[in-house]
């Protein structure tokens, strides 16, 4: 487990929510946690297949690691930057309103997940679930 420290570029496009699925499945169970196989498969498709509405055909980065007993999964798209901060909330909130199943999923386990800007002059998101192991 201590050595669960995975970081993985996604090209983009719908497709990328079934490889990032699989490689968190195998990810976990090759580092013993089986036991998060499913609720991890779950987060990393619906960070993913967020951050693909969100920014479509845009390459995303998904990291996998473990650490402080927990299995953190970040998803980081390349969300442009708003036009005022007011925009960026709203925005925000749509995103984090489509993730009712991730919210679900990592409330159930004791876990938590997240959204914020990455703060670059280029934009960005981060997406993020951690599931207690």
């Amino acid at each position: 487990m201590e050595k669960l420290n995975h970081s993985i570029r996604l090209p983009g496009g719908a497709s990328c929510v079934g490889t990032a699925r699989s490689a968190v499945r195998s990810l976990v169970t090759r580092h013993d946690l089986g036991e998060l196989s499913d609720t991890a498969a779950l987060a990393v498709s619906e960070l993913v297949a967020c951050a693909h509405w969100f920014t479509p055909d845009k390459e995303m980065m998904l990291k996998i690691r473990w650490q402080f007993g927990a299995l953190r999964i970040v998803v980081y798209d390349q969300h442009p930057v708003h036009s005022s901060p007011e925009v960026s909330e709203e925005c925000r909130r749509r995103r984090s309103r489509g993730m009712w199943l991730l919210a679900a999923a990592v409330g159930t386990s004791g876990g938590d997940w997240g959204l914020t800007p990455v703060m670059t002059s280029a934009g960005g998101s981060k997406s993020w679930a951690l599931l207690p192991g």
